[in-house]
């Protein structure tokens, strides 16, 4: 069974631990997925799935699309990401994903697209000390020197500076698996992980 499922971020709540300890976790609604293409190392050159999450209507999708679907026996699907795998032999097309493959997992990895904070200075987006507060000071928020004089007489790449802060792939690991509902596909995992409420996720178990 795939290591590897899609869902949506539902939000923040808090539960009960069993030692009595109130603990932050967020619910992910993880599932079904289904298998749409497999790729192997003979035509491809290397061992992946390709599964589809979240139904749509059809008129969505363009024909291209519909007909990649048609293949697999699945309907029309918003979201089709690739998972490599030891043996895509291990699969069929149609087959479904979903969350009682984690019913064994302690730990997973959590990727999705961070919130965006817009234009942002180095204070905010790269945690700068920042200047003094006085009003004598003249140097309060802003980034400092940034290289050198008349040699280079440029920028160094990588120089930390203000600009767009957020909406970036991100993975958090290592996060604890705290229940799944099977009947209802639900992920309760411990703590945040990347995005709003909605964003789409790829939840993966911790080898």
């Amino acid at each position: 069974m795939s290591d590897t499922i899609l869902g949506r971020k539902l939000g923040m709540t808090q539960v009960w631990s069993e030692d009595d300890n109130l603990i932050p976790v967020t619910v992910v609604l993880a599932g079904p997925c289904e298998v749409t293409q497999l790729k192997t190392t003979e035509k491809e050159g290397y061992e992946a799935i390709q599964i589809a999450f979240q139904p749509v209507k059809e008129s969505r999708l363009n024909k291209p699309q519909l007909g990649h679907l048609e293949k697999s026996g699945v309907g029309p699907r918003k979201v089709l990401r690739e998972v490599r795998v030891e043996s895509a032999a291990d699969y069929e097309l149609g087959q479904e994903i979903t969350v009682e493959a984690f019913t064994d997992a302690k730990k997973v990895h959590v990727t999705g697209i961070s919130k965006g904070k817009g234009f942002a200075g180095v204070i905010k987006r790269h945690n700068f000390r920042g200047g003094p507060g006085g009003h004598g000071s003249h140097f309060h928020r802003a980034p400092g020197s940034i290289g050198q004089a008349s040699t280079p007489s440029r920028v160094f790449k990588g120089v930390r500076l203000p600009g767009h802060m957020g909406n970036e792939q991100v993975t958090v690991k290592n996060l604890d698996l705290v229940r799944v509902i099977g009947e209802e596909n639900l992920l309760i995992i411990r703590g945040a992980v990347p995005g709003g409420k909605g964003a789409l996720v790829s939840v993966r178990i911790a080898k």
